[in-house]
């Protein structure tokens, strides 16, 4: 349906408007229409046109003037200027005012039906882009906060791959790399550090969810998670490394402020914990620093930068964020970003500290035997009692910086090694353990839930490690197994195909040609002539 005006101060004008119109329109137009400037100008607030015929020469209020008043209320209605004065003046000025036609009176039936049907395409096409906008904003309604909840899920329980924080920033659109994170505890009531039917509490945030987090966002501008028990985490991107006093203390009392708000609209009691700035893929402990801060303190919000600090203090230039990535990176079997990471710190003691070569080596010492210890636990070296016993004879002996930069870099590699290997060895050694039972077991009735049990781990896990290391699916691998097998028996004499069907794990003689031919190109029985002769 398209709403057309028509500002004429002539009656015969309009009506013969009005007549072509519905002529060639019909029910697809609601057409009303004004004498004057000023009525034309009040009929479009209420009608809200599509399309206006506008005259230029009209009592009162001219025609731009009135396209002027109109175009400042409605952006979208579409202008076609009917009239019978020429002048480019006018005709320049309606043109800035983004009419579509500037048509001379007497003006042709089928000159109108041409305007009105080019009218009617910009008004489509404008519909459609609009509902497709619609569309896709209702969707990523939907869909965001799935996304940002995996993102804070992700990030707190440190159950991610590098790469997956990367993919869930770009799709938020986050490009800070430090943040922080808060945490909203709620109960029915605080006593002490504890809130009292966390339960009950956490049930009743969940039904309020949405609000809670449109009120949050007010005053906490982050990524809100989903109730968790009685807690909803929030991260904060930032950013700058580190937070200064006026920030800090400015988001304490915008919490404040929350959480009074929170309590006087959804009568749940709320505390508020914030933990430190911290590089993305360390927020975690942001995360938990959030969390002790409010069990150290009775506090309606804590934050951890004003709570005592319990564990290590380093001296100010001590390259503490350098030493945890190297840990964090050995953990994970990246051998050559430790092998970078152990140069960029050693660069720093032999930056600031090259007279002190004891005190190097003990820290080299310390570094290589807790990467050794994270390679241990991780079940990619065996532990023996005396398989370190030249480490300290030989850092004692090295008294050369590049020597003792060399012993440390290449111990920390290895033991980063033994992650990745053992890593490695656990896989082939399930996909190799596979493809002996199959090589053996071929001519049974195998599925990938027996293969899983023999090699004892998930179906999807095996599928998953099978399809890495062979290239090839687990039946696409036994097919291909007892094909090779079924060729080999049909170059010898003596044997019916129903047995060599049988033999390699088909009962169905008309199956195990279709697959043979699928395979090989051939049926069983050509393959068998052509290589018999």
């Amino acid at each position: 349906m398209y709403k057309i005006m028509l500002a004429d101060d002539e009656g015969i004008v309009i009506d013969a408007l009005k007549f072509i119109i519905n002529k060639h329109f019909g029910n697809l137009c609601t057409i009303q229409s004004a004498k004057t400037g000023r009525s034309v100008i009040e009929l479009a607030e209420s009608f809200r046109p599509d399309i206006a015929f506008m005259d230029i020469q009209m009592p009162g209020i001219n025609g731009i003037d009135a396209m002027k008043e109109i175009r400042r209320a409605n952006q979208k209605t579409k202008f076609i200027v009917l009239t019978a004065y020429d002048k480019f003046d006018y005709a320049k000025e309606a043109i800035n005012l983004g009419v579509i036609e500037y048509l001379n009176k007497p003006v042709e039936q089928n000159r109108i039906v041409e305007v009105l049907k080019k009218a009617f395409s910009m008004i489509d096409t404008e519909r459609e882009k609009r509902s497709q906008e619609l569309m896709i904003r209702e969707k990523m309604e939907n869909v965001t906060p799935i996304i940002e909840n995996g993102l804070v899920q992700n990030l707190i329980t440190r159950e991610y791959f590098d790469e997956d924080i990367t993919n869930y920033k770009n799709l938020l659109g986050i490009t800070q790399q430090y943040g922080y994170m808060c945490v909203l505890v709620c109960g029915e009531e605080q006593e002490g550090n504890h809130m009292t039917n966390a339960v009950g509490a956490g049930i009743r945030a969940e039904s309020f969810l949405k609000e809670i987090k449109s009120m949050t966002s007010d005053y906490i501008e982050g990524v809100i998670g989903s109730v968790m028990a009685n807690k909803i985490p929030i991260l904060v991107p930032y950013d700058k490394d580190r937070m200064d006093y006026n920030e800090r203390i400015a988001i304490i009392e915008k919490s404040r402020e929350l959480a009074r708000k929170l309590k006087a609209k959804f009568d749940i009691s709320f505390r508020v914990g914030i933990g430190s700035v911290l590089p993305f893929l360390r927020l975690y402990e942001s995360y938990n620093e959030a969390i002790s801060a409010l069990i150290n303190t009775d506090a309606k919000v804590s934050h951890a930068d004003d709570m005592p600090n319990d564990g290590c203090l380093y001296e100010e230039d001590y390259p503490i964020e350098t030493e945890k990535l190297l840990f964090e990176i050995s953990k994970k079997g990246d051998v050559n970003g430790v092998i970078a990471e152990a140069n960029h710190f050693f660069d720093w003691m032999e930056n600031n500290h090259a007279d002190d070569l004891t005190d190097i080596k003990l820290k080299a010492l310390e570094f290589v035997l807790w990467a050794e210890h994270q390679a241990y636990e991780s079940g990619g070296k065996v532990y023996h009692f005396r398989s370190r016993q030249d480490y300290l004879p030989t850092i004692i002996g090295l008294n050369d910086l590049s020597k003792i930069r060399t012993w440390f870099v290449e111990k920390m590699a290895n033991a980063t090694r033994n992650i990745t290997v053992k890593t490695e060895e656990k896989s082939l050694s399930v996909v190799e353990k596979a493809k002996q039972y199959i090589e053996e077991n071929y001519a049974k009735d195998l599925s990938l839930d027996e293969m899983s049990r023999e090699a004892d781990v998930s179906p999807y896990y095996f599928s998953k490690l099978f399809k890495e290391e062979t290239g090839e699916n687990f039946i696409e691998y036994l097919t291909n197994v007892r094909i090779e097998n079924a060729k080999k028996l049909l170059t010898q004499s003596g044997y019916s195909m129903k047995e060599i069907c049988v033999a390699v794990g088909y009962q169905d003689p008309n199956y195990f040609s279709r697959i043979f031919k699928k395979n090989v190109g051939e049926t069983p029985t050509e393959y068998k002539e052509r290589m018999l002769g």
